[in-house]
């Protein structure tokens, strides 16, 4: 495992992102107190699944968010009829009915 302040971590990313794509982990340091680990992000995806979930079940205990169901309602995926379908014409015509 290396070691890195932020400064010589922002002089030399490429160089530190090439050894984290290799497998190695970083350990970044802010005046002598590390702060956070650069871990590639296949492991980090399945070494920390659990503790996201259970990370997310505590912000949505805590009121910060509230997860969707999964189920887009379908007239929403559809573009809309009549007028040309630009984003500026669906946000003046949400802003206009107030939805």
């Amino acid at each position: 495992m290396k070691k890195a302040t932020i400064a010589h971590l922002k002089n030399n990313l490429s160089r530190y992102l090439s050894y984290v794509r290799r497998g190695g982990r970083i350990t970044i340091f802010n005046r002598d107190t590390p702060i956070a680990e650069l871990i590639p992000a296949r492991a980090a995806s399945s070494q920390d699944a659990g503790a996201i979930g259970e990370h997310l079940q505590r912000l949505e205990r805590e009121g910060v968010l509230r997860r969707g169901s999964g189920n887009v309602p379908e007239a929403l995926l559809r573009p809309p009829r009549g007028r040309s379908a630009g984003v500026l014409d669906a946000l003046l015509d949400e802003r206009a009915t107030g939805r």
